[in-house]
């Protein structure tokens, strides 16, 4: 319900705000819980497949990538997908066989998945990053939030009615619109960024929130369920909360190191 989703934006959206003013350790330990709590429904997801994940081992390797971009100082801690994989190759043969290859593989796909999440701490450490990272999260935000009500108001044509069939074409549109107002309303307060180039990465957002909404409207559609957990109440579960910012947060990162502060 729509006062469901309001209430649980008023109480989720200061806490995340604060973290993300106050960055370092608070920052670091929200998004070590975002992941955690993810990796549980990501594992419950897969369950329903007949698969049968890890938890001990996906929390272990999204804790590791969480660890690895607080450690590390350039970026995304790659070394760590080694040693995740080797975590994962170990378990094979030491649980044999009650945890089979393919056991593994989902597990090691759901914990790269969900652990882009660690992309959320590390836009936090840019120059300006607390910039980056609200920009991310409102534009994130603001295009769920046009397409919600332009789905509601103006919906007509499907643009996925195999993966979600509420989702529209005119849904989608305005959910580009709101990002791009959001870079738009960007540059007029921080009159330092480059306002072509933010506009450009506003409609890229926008869209890699809504690829990034209907991939997991893929893997809950594959379980059979609605939401990944009812966690949060008239939102679902974390992963219907953060399945676009997965999309969004490594590709605003990206981005500003290339063509912004490069």
């Amino acid at each position: 319900m729509l006062w469901q989703r309001v209430l649980s934006a008023l109480v989720g959206i200061p806490l995340v705000v604060l973290a993300v003013w106050h960055g370092d350790i608070p920052l670091l330990l929200l998004t070590g819980i975002i992941v955690v709590l993810g990796l549980k429904e990501m594992n419950e997801m897969l369950a329903r497949l007949g698969i049968k994940p890890s938890l001990w081992i996906a929390c272990a390797g999204g804790l590791i990538l969480v660890s690895g971009a607080y450690l590390y100082s350039d970026g995304y801690p790659g070394p760590t997908i080694t040693v995740i994989m080797f975590l994962h190759l170990i378990a094979v043969v030491a649980l044999y066989p009650r945890f089979s290859l393919l056991d593994s593989a989902a597990t090691l796909m759901g914990t790269l998945y969900v652990g882009l999440l660690t992309y959320f701490y590390l836009l936090r450490t840019l120059p300006y990053g607390w910039i980056w990272l609200i920009f991310m999260l409102a534009c994130t935000w603001a295009c769920d939030t046009a397409a919600y009500f332009a789905g509601m108001f103006f919906g007509r044509r499907r643009i996925a009615p195999v993966l979600s069939p509420k989702k529209t074409v005119e849904g989608a549109i305005g959910g580009l619109l709101g990002s791009l107002l959001v870079a738009l309303l960007f540059t007029r307060i921080y009159h330092f960024l480059p306002p072509m180039e933010m506009l450009l990465l506003g409609l890229m957002v926008g869209a890699a929130a809504e690829v990034g909404d209907l991939l997991e409207s893929a893997f809950k559609r594959q379980a059979g369920i609605k939401d990944s957990s009812s966690l949060i109440p008239g939102h679902g579960g974390i992963l219907d909360r953060i399945d676009s910012a997965l999309f969004t947060a490594p590709l605003v990162y990206y981005f500003v190191l290339l063509f912004i502060i490069s």
